[in-house]
């Protein structure tokens, strides 16, 4: 893996769970608009916009970088519009940045030639 797939990686891994924690909190402060007079939807609702779009400008980019398969590809989208789907995204992508390491260090040593 080269420097920008895995830059790329790294942007989408990073705005992945604050983009799901702000989710979460939009919900919530949807819940307590109707329910009380607290109305903080339009700033979580900016605040959530600004990190979506992050996420999908870095998904895009990295899914042209790392060469997924439609289905990767598509599993990180879906991962972000599910309100606790970038803890997941997060999760597999740093599994998925671990695992390019070790093969790269791997191929270094000569131990394999993938």
């Amino acid at each position: 893996m080269d420097l920008k797939t895995a830059a790329a990686l790294r942007r989408l891994r990073l705005v992945s769970a604050p983009e799901a924690i702000s989710f979460l909190l939009l919900l919530v402060c949807s819940v307590l608009k109707r329910t009380t007079d607290f109305n903080a939807v339009p700033v979580m609702g900016m605040v959530h916009g600004v990190l979506f779009v992050l996420y999908v400008i870095f998904w895009a980019d990295a899914w042209n970088r790392a060469k997924w398969s439609a289905g990767t590809g598509i599993l990180y989208f879906v991962l972000s519009v599910l309100p606790t789907g970038g803890f997941f995204a997060e999760r597999r992508l740093k599994r998925e940045a671990e695992d390019a390491v070790i093969a790269s260090r791997a191929r270094q040593e000569g131990v394999v030639n993938a």
